[in-house]
């Protein structure tokens, strides 16, 4: 069944937390799971999804303005607390897109259950140990100036530049508030569940991973290893993208999501 969203819902209460949720669109469902830079860089990839679906993007617990219950300590809590989501919406059949910190939680869902999921994308996903334990699979963001940190996660890094000074408070608040969030769900273990890689081959449904050639906080070769543990997962590469494709490339991010939507399964 199609369904139809307004432009923009209300705050929306999920198990006692107010989390704000982006609805744009109509059509078959597609929850869009924001990266660990927050929902602001994304809002053009949801206007471009939203020309062909139904587009739920909820900000993370702890993100932005959305609460954190006091329960959700890890992204093992956050893909039970978006189950909840998804229960409450009563949606189903939903294409689920998640990029980077969203990528894991989406890939944290669908170890769990794809009872009300028909696909997943995961674009520059975290979430599993790929090396052995002296080798370094993804970069410590947390250690790097903030030059530093753009050059690696962006293919142009002019696009992740942000001066704080002549931001909004609104806008500095959700960054700051990104930063702490990000770091209390993946300080440690850094960027994984130790779990999670046992569990993959639990995903049964079509999966896309979609990769910015040029991330360097989590290289190709990492990419192509995580899909490799999901069965029959595909790999495709974004050019000219690094760790935030969906931010440096929304349109042909969009169309690579939307084309994946309209194959017959």
């Amino acid at each position: 069944m199609l369904q139809t969203a307004p432009a923009e819902s209300d705050p929306l209460t999920v198990e006692g937390a107010r989390i704000d949720v982006i609805e744009r669109g109509a059509g078959q469902p597609l929850v869009f799971l924001h990266a660990e830079n927050g929902i602001e860089p994304a809002r053009a990839t949801i206007e471009e999804l939203a020309k062909s679906a139904r587009v739920i993007a909820p900000t993370h617990p702890g993100f932005g303005c959305s609460e954190l219950p006091h329960g959700i300590r890890t992204v093992d809590d956050l893909s039970y607390f978006y189950l909840d989501l998804l229960d409450q919406l009563g949606l189903n059949g939903v294409t689920l897109v998640g990029v980077a910190l969203g990528a894991w939680i989406a890939a944290e869902i669908a170890v769990k259950s794809t009872e009300r999921l028909s696909r997943l994308v995961m674009a520059n996903a975290v979430g599993i140990k790929v090396g052995d334990r002296e080798t370094r699979d993804i970069a410590d963001i947390f250690a790097l100036t903030e030059p530093e940190y753009l050059a690696m996660t962006y293919c142009d890094p002019d696009i992740g530049l942000r001066d704080y000074k002549t931001l909004p408070q609104a806008e500095v608040l959700a960054a700051a508030r990104a930063r702490e969030a990000t770091a209390r769900f993946a300080w440690s273990p850094y960027f994984h569940n130790p779990r999670l890689k046992s569990r993959l081959h639990r995903i049964r449904l079509p999966v896309l991973f979609l990769w910015g050639a040029q991330d360097r906080m989590v290289d190709e070769a990492y990419g192509r290893a995580y899909c490799a543990m999901v069965p029959d997962a595909r790999f495709e590469l974004v050019e000219r993208a690094g760790h935030f494709p969906h931010q440096e490339q929304p349109i042909a991010f969009a169309k690579r999501v939307l084309a994946f939507m309209d194959e017959k399964q």
